[in-house]
């Protein structure tokens, strides 16, 4: 039986066979992009193909630090593979590493000691730095011990944007992964399941079962803000996708220009589904009801449509619930071949295409325009936010006068971030919104429903992924379940899963946090963590914040990145200050940022990020912060992998009194 020494030679073997092997494959097409020029095809196939290997020379590339595979399988059948990010082939086309998405990639994840799949053995690797450096093997026994390897990879420290979690996806995340392309799924998971990894790994999984299908209208990945977007933007590379399209749901809306905050009330009702109903009426009560005939003078001769004639056509049009833009050209069209047909009674024949010119024709054209007139988005909702009559008109016995006045501004329109989700409703009325073949939406539980809306129309010929957890909602309107979630985006059918194993969030830190569960989200079960990790957390009382912030972080930064978060800029602001004396760099986190290996994040900017270290100060601040103040302490008490640290000057909230005195602190 070969020994750990020359095992680990074999297979550090295989991987330098496997990165000559990529490192031709690159080469190859490199060759191909070099050559184009003499490829002798019509210019729109070229560009095309150019794309195609362009992209395909992108993912090849070997940075010599990931490793190219991270596992092993062997069968029954004595054949042996190597599981990595993405397929390598060997000179004479055998693979040398299979794509992790490969069907026969799955018994990786899925083979236990109750179901085999036809494996005598699963082989985990350890590397760093892309050098191999350990392996175990695990022969599929029962009640095995948790794997060293799963749990080191887990624990890595890490700084700058999310890595994959390829190398450590569990069975019930990778179930989730392999879902069918026509599932809309809905997966609600605490803090440290899992559930992003899932989303975007899901993503990667659909974009190679699928590709031809996907690549056509391709997908979008919708995330809470740009912090976050820029905190996953590599994951997907990483996996060997890098035709996604990501934006926060502000940015899936017409540009305008953000000049205000809207208040809580003004915001709950523009978030409200109702909305909707109110901008479809507004849109329709620009119509003018006809009462002139349309009159078409050739020569001498004279053609007239009489208004009620003209009226059974609009009705005919409204019936087939196009767009304002399509239906203003099928009025035309049918007022068009109405006067063909007249023409026609009178025995004239028409030339070819004469209904398309005619409908097109000036006289046609202001007819439509003055009762169905041209429309934007900016124009309704700024017409319906402004005029008070047409806002009364369209919101009758839908909002109630109350509500009606928290719409209510005055001319010109200042937009604020809750009126966006209007304009992009309002686009999609008068022209309808382009969708893709799937959709991932992260934190899902903060979207209004106008928000869920817009995103739905983005998956209306397609399916999505959703994610969230209903306990870190901190938005107006927030959903009380996910089946009003589904409902908003037009996926009422769509499967929930629930994960409840924490991965990465260390079991003391999930359990200190779970005590706000009764009080915040009474109906969701509490996770439970798969680690235990000592001394990983500490809640320290402190007459000095500032100081005791400092030094702490000054002794966290050898272990990977850490995160001060605080209630108040101005609260982050001293702690950067106090860094910089120590010699230390940290940087405020915004809107637009990846986070640094040492940042200093507002609380409200920390869902969905994760830290190796989190320094969280003053938590009651943070609880008195709003009227979701404990759910947004719940977040920020749940970004850290290795270890937390609670510094307090004022008392605890009293959902977490009492931990100190019951011995659970320093």
């Amino acid at each position: 039986m070969p020994d750990d020494v020359s095992v680990l030679a074999s297979e550090r073997e295989h991987l330098a066979l496997a990165r000559q092997d990529l490192r031709r494959m690159r080469e190859r097409t490199q060759g191909l992009l070099d050559s184009s020029g003499s490829w002798g095809n019509d210019e729109l196939t070229t560009r095309a193909l150019w794309a195609s290997l362009a992209r395909r020379y992108e993912q090849l590339l070997d940075d010599g630090v990931t490793p190219l595979f991270f596992g092993r399988l062997d069968t029954e059948d004595r054949e042996v593979f190597h599981v990595g990010r993405r397929h390598v082939s060997g000179t004479d086309g055998e693979p040398v590493v299979i794509d992790w998405r490969a069907p026969v990639a799955a018994p990786y994840y899925r083979a236990s000691a109750q179901d085999r799949q036809g494996l005598v053995r699963r082989r985990r690797f350890g590397f760093r730095d892309g050098v191999l450096t350990a392996y175990e093997d695990d022969h599929l026994h029962p009640a095995g011990p948790t794997s060293a390897l799963l749990l080191q990879e887990i624990e890595r420290p890490r700084s700058g944007p999310m890595r994959d979690i390829v190398a450590t996806v569990q069975p019930e995340q990778d179930a989730l992964v392999r879902a069918p392309l026509e599932w809309t799924v809905c997966v609600q998971g605490a803090p440290g399941t899992g559930k992003t990894a899932v989303g975007l790994h899901r993503a990667a999984y659909l974009l190679y079962a699928h590709r031809a299908r996907l690549a056509q209208t391709g997908v979008l990945v919708v995330g809470p803000n740009r912090a976050f977007l820029s905190y996953v933007q590599e994951v997907l590379p990483a996996l060997g996708e890098v035709q996604v399209t990501q934006a926060t749901a502000d940015e899936l809306a017409p540009v305008v220009k953000v000049r205000r905050v809207a208040g809580p009330a003004e915001a709950q009702v523009k978030g409200d589904a109702r909305m909707a109903v109110v901008l479809e009426r507004a849109l329709w009560l620009h119509t003018t009801r006809a009462s002139e005939p349309l009159v078409l003078a050739v020569g001498s001769r004279r053609w007239r449509l009489h208004p009620e004639d003209v009226r059974s056509l609009e009705r005919a049009v409204r019936g087939r619930h196009l767009s304002w833009s399509s239906s203003r050209a099928a009025l035309a069209g049918g007022l068009a071949s109405a006067l063909i047909r007249l023409q026609e009674d009178d025995g004239i024949a028409p030339p070819d295409r004469a209904v398309e010119r005619l409908a097109r024709s000036s006289v046609v054209k202001a007819y439509v325009e003055g009762l169905w007139p041209a429309l934007t988005a900016t124009r309704l909702v700024t017409a319906v936010l402004t005029d008070r009559e047409l806002l009364r008109r369209a919101a009758d016995r839908v909002l109630t006068e109350q509500e009606q006045e928290h719409l209510g501004t005055s001319a010109p329109v200042r937009w604020s971030r809750a009126d966006l989700a209007l304009l992009d409703e309002a686009a999609h009325l008068v022209e309808r919104t382009s969708g893709y073949a799937h959709v991932v939406v992260d934190e899902a539980q903060d979207l209004s429903a106008m928000q869920l809306r817009a995103v739905g129309r983005r998956c209306i010929t397609g399916s999505a992924t959703v994610l969230g957890d209903l306990a870190q909602a901190t938005t107006p309107g927030a959903p009380q379940d996910w089946s009003q979630v589904l409902t908003h985006l037009g996926k009422p059918d769509g499967r929930l899963e629930v994960l409840t194993t924490g991965y990465r969030v260390p079991r003391e830190v999930l359990e200190f946090a779970n005590r706000l569960l009764p009080t915040i989200a009474p109906g969701i079960a509490a996770a439970s963590s798969l680690r235990s990790v000592p001394g990983s957390l500490d809640v320290r009382p402190t007459d000095d914040v500032v100081a005791d912030a400092a030094a702490a972080v000054v002794s966290r930064t050898a272990a990977g990145s850490v995160a001060v978060v605080a209630e108040t800029p101005e609260l982050l602001a001293r702690v950067g200050e106090a860094l910089s004396e120590h010699g230390v760099q940290a940087e405020l986190l915004g809107e637009g940022g990846p986070a640094g290996r040492v940042a200093l994040v507002p609380y409200d900017l920390v869902k969905g990020l994760e830290f190796d270290s989190v320094v969280l100060l003053e938590p009651a601040d943070i609880a008195a912060s709003g009227p979701y103040g404990l759910r947004a302490l719940y977040v920020a008490l749940t970004r850290a992998v290795s270890s937390l640290l609670v510094l307090h000057a004022r008392e605890l909230p009293a959902e977490l009194a009492g931990w100190e005195a019951a011995g659970h602190g320093r």
